[in-house]
């Protein structure tokens, strides 16, 4: 059910920014195994999903710090980061898909007042498995830009990405909405003057209740009927 918060009108959105795990992407699964693989590799007591699920979004540095219990010693972050980004290349989509009525809801809105709509990804995964599994997945083209973790020098929340992709796309602020599956996009999008959008559909909807965003959906159809 879509349930506004703060009314706006989803017609005169001309840019839609979409964080990925959780929102586009169903990745638990693929991110769990390449953590407990990574604690395994480091005789670590592996952890349950649920956790692992909790611990996604703000990066896969902060990922595997969480997932080692936050050590003090960085070398050892550091390299237990780089086996984890190792095993994942390999394995980030042997489970990994898109959530149920994704591509559909994406032509929809793309399609929608007259096809003035530009749609671009900011996520805070790296970029190069971001945008592979974007492209092995078919919706590459919906996007005209893929930004990850690793392409400025901040991560969300920060709003360094947000800017770029509005100067990139010579949007406005007022005419742009971050669309996302938790807090983080949601102080992203207002740290950027941006409309958000919260799903509940994804890995962490528990921490939308600590920022409300705009407007909230509870499947990615939703979409389609909100932006369509």
């Amino acid at each position: 059910m879509i349930k506004f918060h703060r009314q706006f009108d989803p017609k005169h959105i001309k840019l839609l920014i979409f964080d990925l795990d959780g929102t586009l992407i169903d990745s638990r699964l693929d991110l769990v195994h390449s953590v407990n693989a990574m604690l395994r590799h480091f005789k670590r007591p592996e952890l349950p999903d649920e956790v692992i699920a909790s611990y996604v979004g703000d990066g896969a540095p902060m990922l595997v710090r969480r997932a080692l219990g936050d050590p003090r010693n960085e070398s050892f972050v550091k390299e237990a980061l780089e086996y984890f980004l190792a095993y994942y290349r390999v394995h980030k989509l042997d489970h990994t898909k898109l959530y149920e009525g994704v591509s559909e809801s994406l032509e929809i809105v793309r399609n929608a007042n007259g096809s003035g709509r530009q749609m671009a990804v900011l996520s805070n995964k790296p970029v190069h498995p971001s945008r592979a599994i974007i492209e092995a997945l078919g919706i590459g083209d919906f996007f005209v830009r893929v930004y990850g973790g690793n392409s400025f020098p901040t991560k969300k929340p920060d709003p360094q990405g947000v800017r770029t992709l509005l100067q990139e796309t010579s949007r406005f602020a007022g005419e742009a909405v971050i669309i996302g599956d938790s807090s983080t996009d949601v102080i992203t999008g207002r740290n950027a003057g941006l409309w958000t959008c919260g799903v509940t559909y994804g890995f962490a909807p528990h921490t939308l209740c600590e920022a409300p965003p705009d407007v909230v959906i509870d499947s990615p159809r939703e979409l389609a009927e909100l932006f369509g």
